[in-house]
């Protein structure tokens, strides 16, 4: 159990250590309306996916490539962020749980219209 929030921590530590970088320390246009939702390290905090999000999906490749360019920068934050004897390495992944939720809200609505509407 020590070990899964250990874990917990170091996945929350990175997230805000990358949110943070990118808002501050990155100037470039392709990650402008960026959220980074999440982190997950594996078991020995070797490599880190970190999962992210745009307001528009049709930003979703250049951002990832600017995120891939940034990488050291990164996690050079991240290392003095966590403060472990080893930086995990940073793999970046879409998030494509928001537009599938917008998606199924989308369709809940056509076949159910919220209450109140419709009558």
């Amino acid at each position: 159990m020590v070990a899964g929030e250990r874990r917990r921590r170091v996945n929350e530590a990175i997230r805000h250590a990358l949110a943070e970088a990118i808002a501050r320390d990155l100037n470039d246009p392709r990650l402008e309306l960026l959220t980074v939702t999440e982190v997950r390290v594996t078991p020995d905090i070797k490599e880190a996916t970190v999962y992210f999000t745009t307001l528009d999906p049709g930003r979703r490749e250049p951002a990832a490539r600017a995120l891939q360019s940034a990488r050291g920068l990164l996690q050079a934050k991240v290392a003095t962020a966590i403060g472990t004897r080893h930086t995990p390495h940073l793999r970046f992944v879409y998030d494509e749980h928001q537009e599938e939720a917008v998606r199924l809200t989308r369709l809940i609505d056509e076949v159910a219209p919220p209450a109140g509407e419709g009558k």
